[in-house]
């Protein structure tokens, strides 16, 4: 981003991205939000709770998206039976869409249901492996897919509900065997896959909700495309 600031704190249309995200979150979880800081933690901290009211998680070292919510499981609270995992550089995905993949989620009983998208050029995105039925196998993020698996053009947004006690049982069971020694979030869709789970797709109908802010030139996309669907409201 070419700045010190930190990702998230970054603005569309003179807003954080983080409080758009959140806003998504509350009006779909209510109070059982929680936010995963680690660089500028306390400078996000102030900026989101000057407009919602969300727990905070501690991840002093970025080691991947599975460690990430690893920090987040043990404020959450008792009651809590599906998880919904968000990105905070993710600005323009609506609650709507967050509430479609929760009501799919546990209309076909799944462990796990992953937010996709289509695209013309999946560069860059973890691709969707399904077998001949359909059922997704695993997520293969672009530096370990092989040249026939980069062809696929169904990849993944980033974006889950997975059920609580499953996603603390696949969580301790992933590794960091990959090009980027991380713990990907990703590999639990492979584990729920192999111990014969459901692993669920809801299927984004419009790809720009997905957008991840990723450069200024990210940014000022998101800006366009958040004027233009502000324009048709109005």
């Amino acid at each position: 981003m070419k700045s010190d600031k930190a990702k998230v704190l970054h603005t569309v249309l003179d807003k954080p991205m983080i409080s758009y995200v959140t806003e998504a979150a509350v009006t779909v979880a209510g109070k059982e939000v929680i936010v995963v800081v680690g660089h500028q933690a306390d400078k996000v901290r102030e900026i989101v709770l000057q407009t919602e009211d969300v727990k905070f998680s501690h991840q002093n070292k970025q080691l991947g998206t599975g460690h990430a919510v690893m920090c987040a499981m043990p404020n959450l609270s008792e009651n809590v039976k599906n998880v919904i995992i968000l990105c905070g550089d993710v600005p323009l995905l609506s609650w709507k869409t967050i509430r479609d993949l929760v009501d799919t989620h546990e209309k076909d009983g799944n462990d796990i249901t992953v937010l996709t998208i289509k695209l013309d050029n999946p560069k860059g995105y973890g691709r969707i492996v399904t077998d001949e039925s359909g059922n997704v196998v695993k997520i293969v993020e672009e530096a370990d897919a092989s040249d026939e698996e980069k062809r696929i053009d169904t990849v993944n947004s980033g974006v889950y509900c997975v059920d609580r006690e499953y996603l603390i049982t696949t969580l301790g069971l992933i590794n960091s065997d990959n090009a980027q020694g991380e713990l990907y979030l990703t590999d639990i869709v492979g584990v729920i896959a192999s111990d014969d789970r459901k692993a669920g797709t809801v299927l984004c109908p419009d790809a720009e909700e997905l957008i991840g802010v990723n450069s200024l030139e990210d940014l000022k996309n998101a800006e366009q495309i958040m004027q233009k669907k502000q324009g048709k409201k109005s």
